[in-house]
């Protein structure tokens, strides 16, 4: 069994197998495409054929209308589908509702992309499985030994100690959901508001089966009351209320340079940090590392000569 260096390779359209002529979470519309997750920076409108989960099709569905892709094809977690000589199977990534590692196997090696995954718990996806693999090809987003997540549970019972309304800013997709049944857990002192282009996605999550517990659609009546509010908000309308009075404003990341105040800040992040990556080597015992969405310098540096760590990002 070799490890063929170019089973995968990036160009304008994104990361592609040449060995069955698809594109993986393609950045332009190709002729077939595998979705690994519905966030908008892996799932583009227009593609000939796709190749994804239930629910990731249900949120592009939502996005995209019929734009979506000529062809939408549904994978099911651990079954397998075949596209010429490669095998793919698509396996929980814990990233949000409906996201998967696609692992690809051919001629007896195989390729396990991680797409974007994490491995602390969340209760409003499906959680993270870990297989063995020959190559492991995984984003590198916190792929530094200085980012360490801390629990999602202590940062979001932190709030618990603020007395007056908080606009909280959120992805709406994966985000805003998990923060809704994280408040509703930890924080039950807080009356949970949200968006409303944040509800039609909280439908998905609960026709799948995925309870957030109890939120209300924002009305400008209620937040003129002092009822310790929490409204969780997407970015744009975040940035909008800049001068918002009233409330503490909050920025729900993993990113440091978008927590907005220096006092409150709520690092909640929905990506492996520097432990969890090495953890996921560690379940996976690749023979390589292939990193993207980041900086893989640092897991270069760390395994040396022990494991080839390659950044497909930075190839030509």
């Amino acid at each position: 069994m070799t490890i063929l260096d170019d089973f995968v390779c990036l160009n304008e359209y994104g990361l592609y197998c040449k060995y069955a002529d698809f594109y993986i979470d393609p950045v332009l519309p190709v002729k077939r495409a595998l979705i690994s997750h519905a966030h908008a920076d892996h799932a583009i409108a227009g593609n000939g054929i796709i190749f994804a989960t239930d629910a990731t099709l249900a949120f592009m569905k939502l996005r995209y209308g019929k734009n979506v892709a000529k062809e939408q094809n549904t994978i099911s977690f651990d079954n397998i589908i075949q596209i010429a000589d490669v095998k793919i199977t698509y396996i929980p990534a814990g990233h949000l509702l409906g996201s998967a590692q696609i692992l690809m196997e051919y001629k007896g090696v195989k390729y396990l992309y991680t797409g974007d995954y994490k491995l602390q718990k969340d209760a409003t996806c499906e959680p993270i499985k870990l297989v063995s693999a020959d190559v492991l090809i995984t984003e590198s987003t916190f792929a530094d030994p200085q980012i360490l997540h801390p629990d999602p549970i202590a940062e979001i019972k932190k709030i618990i100690e603020i007395k007056s309304n908080i606009l909280l800013g959120a992805y709406s997709l994966g985000k805003s959901q998990r923060l809704i049944k994280l408040i509703n857990d930890y924080a039950p002192n807080k009356k949970v508001l949200v968006h409303f282009r944040i509800l039609p996605i909280n439908h998905i999550y609960e026709r799948a089966g995925f309870i957030l517990g109890n939120y209300q659609v924002y009305s400008r009546k209620l937040m003129k009351n002092q009822e310790e509010f929490v409204y969780i908000v997407p970015p744009f309308t975040f940035d909008s209320y800049i001068k918002a009075i009233g409330v503490k404003r909050l920025f729900a990341s993993g990113w440091k340079a978008l927590q907005v105040n220096k006092e409150d800040t709520l690092f909640i992040s929905d990506h492996v940090d520097w432990n969890d990556i090495l953890e996921t080597i560690k379940q996976v015992k690749p023979k390589q590392i292939w990193t993207l969405h980041g900086n893989g310098m640092h897991l270069k540096k760390y395994f040396g000569e022990n494991i080839l760590v390659k950044l497909l990002n930075h190839a030509k």
